[in-house]
């Protein structure tokens, strides 16, 4: 694949530094970082610039050999970080430039990255079917099939055992109830939990709290990224702060892993 330029212009580069204005959901450091080998990239190898960790993983998975990352895995709300114009650099080696609709600096990406580089809207959700989609969308974009598949085929085999060993740990043998955040709802579809209500991503209400506690759940699986402390304080369950956005290893089934190993610990002191 031919690589492809952008330019960034100062007068582009002023508008990044005055700061972006950042609100939604979702879910320090050094800039731009890479999950790359460091080695020059051949003609064919798609170069990927990712906003977060997340979609960097999800292009790992895809195939792709050669990902930078934006915003350090480091921060704990990535879409309140402000992206500086080193940062935003990296830009301009990409072939694609991967972002979510509500990381609020997407639009400064766009215009960072001009008409040249291709720039790919990613659907940032967990669940296991739909990141095995987009995994397959984005190696459709790329020309990395054969590795999509094979990371398909682990992702089945290890998501089915962590299945099983959530199951297994089921207290007394029966499946547990919860209540989660809304974009943690995909870690109680792991844990074939009873999903008997969701709160956020807006602060939760008084009467919300009331409800929820009456659903008499064993575990809250709150967002990580959002946390604002105890969920449920008064009701006796035991939450678990799920975290969805890989590390800087952009390993996306270590997300899987470490929501199960959390969630075996919660059901067993439950």
């Amino acid at each position: 694949m031919a690589r492809t330029r952008v330019r960034i212009t100062p007068v582009l580069a002023l508008t990044l530094t005055a700061g972006l204005a950042l609100t939604t959901t979702g879910c320090g450091g050094e800039s731009a970082s890479s999950s790359s080998s460091g080695a020059k990239n051949s003609s064919d190898r798609p170069v990927v610039v990712a906003t977060t960790t997340w979609e960097g993983a999800l292009a790992k998975a895809a195939g792709a050999q050669d990902v930078k990352v934006i915003v350090p895995q480091s921060v704990q709300h990535a879409p309140d970080y402000d992206p500086k114009p080193s940062d935003l650099a990296a830009v301009a080696d990409a072939d694609y430039v991967l972002y979510a609709p509500f990381e609020p600096y997407a639009a400064k990406i766009k215009e960072a990255a001009g008409s040249d580089a291709e720039l790919v809207e990613v659907n940032l959700d967990n669940d296991a079917d739909k990141a095995k989609a987009e995994v397959t969308r984005l190696a459709e974009m790329f020309g990395t099939q054969d590795a999509a598949t094979k990371w398909t085929s682990s992702f089945d085999s290890e998501y089915g055992t962590l299945q099983k060993d959530l199951k297994d740990r089921w207290p007394d043998g029966k499946r547990p109830t919860v209540v989660a955040q809304v974009f943690s709802t995909w870690a109680a579809k792991m844990a074939g939990a009873d999903l008997a209500g969701t709160y956020g991503p807006e602060a939760v209400t008084a009467k919300q709290l009331s409800d929820l506690s009456k659903k008499k759940p064993q575990l809250v699986l709150n967002n990580a990224h959002m946390t604002t402390g105890t969920v449920l304080p008064d009701s006796g369950a035991e939450q678990v702060d799920i975290v969805n956005y890989p590390g800087e290893d952009l390993d996306l089934l270590a997300v899987y892993r470490d929501a199960a190993q959390m969630m075996e610990t919660a059901m067993a002191a439950s």
